[in-house]
Formats: structure tokens, C-alpha cells, sequence
């Protein structure tokens, strides 16, 4: 292979990692809605205290 072309090949290669860093880093910010897993005190899950 040519010399030029290993260099191509190379910024490529470093090109993609790089763009996927990036990527990964911006969707870290996003907040989910389905990502709550905690339970408030509303919730009708909860069985009520039977008070004597």
C-alpha cells in the first residue's frame, strides 16, 4: 500500500472512534421516560395499612 493511503486509512479509523465518543457522550444527557423505577406515594400498587 502506499503511504498516503495507510494515512487515509488511519484518520478514518480515528475519525469514526472520535464521532462515536461524541455521540455517546451527547446521548448521555438525555433524560428517558421510561428510566423511573421508583414508586411515589400515590401509586395504587401500594397496599393500604389496615389500621385496628
Amino acid at each position: 500500500m502506499d503511504e498516503y493511503l495507510v494515512w487515509l486509512l488511519i484518520l478514518l479509523v480515528l475519525g469514526v472512534v472520535i464521532s462515536n465518543i461524541m455521540v455517546l457522550k451527547y446521548t448521555a444527557k438525555f433524560k428517558w421516560p421510561g428510566t423511573k423505577s421508583s414508586k411515589t406515594e400515590g401509586d395504587s400498587d401500594q397496599v393500604p395499612d389496615k389500621k385496628d
